[in-house]
């Protein structure tokens, strides 16, 4: 189970800051999606809310917080007023369902833009968005087994019979840096010469058993 940055009582309040700080940026101010959150995550907005500020994930309303964005990257604040709607917009639903995957796997949300464009989650909306949340975690772990299959580590590891708690305590290593190794958040490639080592000798594999195939541009 991934490390959470904050506890599941703050999960409701975040994802309603990040689905109201999408609607604001796309239908109010007129911004393209990918765009804006190109801008969430150069502001550090984004590493902020992976970390669990309280400031970012509560203390500030969406509004507020695609302000401190849009300012940071253009030197502008915007002049838009939010709208006053009695229903919320697809754009809404996408930041909300971006929070609580983000908060459910920890992992950043670079990372996962990178196999699931802002307009793939607007999609699902027409599908998913009176559906349980599960459903769209699962929608999503598709699409990125798809995009991304396991990694070599993981398939070494599962193929030695451990746990990734097991292979941590046994190698030394953090869990949680195991943990971002098979979620691709942390490039194994660029690991330290001992902790591959150390990785390596207690599964009983080799060094580049674990490393990955560069992908061809």
């Amino acid at each position: 189970m991934a490390m959470r940055a904050y506890k599941e009582i703050y999960l409701n309040n975040a994802s309603k800051n990040l689905g109201s700080m999408l609607d604001y940026a796309i239908n109010d101010c007129n911004l393209e999606g990918n765009m804006f959150l190109h801008m969430f995550v150069t502001s550090g907005l984004a590493r902020e809310f992976e970390r669990g500020n309280p400031k970012v994930i509560a203390g500030m309303s969406g509004v507020e917080l695609a302000n401190w964005a849009i300012d940071y990257v253009t030197g502008e604040r915007p002049t838009a007023e939010p709208s006053k709607r009695d229903y919320r917009t697809p754009e809404y639903w996408a930041g909300w369902a971006l929070a609580q995957y983000q908060w459910y796997t920890s992992m950043s949300f670079s990372a996962i833009l990178r196999f699931l464009p802002l307009a793939d989650i607007i999609k699902m909306y027409w599908t998913l968005h009176e559906a349980d949340i599960t459903k769209f975690y699962a929608a999503v772990e598709e699409i990125r087994a798809r995009e991304f299959p396991q990694t070599n580590l993981k398939r070494v590891r599962d193929a030695a019979g451990l746990s990734q708690a097991q292979l941590a305590k046994g190698a030394g290593v953090s869990l949680r840096s195991i943990q971002m190794y098979e979620q691709r958040n942390k490039d194994i490639n660029k690991a330290q010469a001992i902790t591959l080592a150390k990785i390596a000798r207690f599964i009983g594999c080799d060094v580049e058993d674990l490393l990955e195939k560069e992908k061809l541009m």
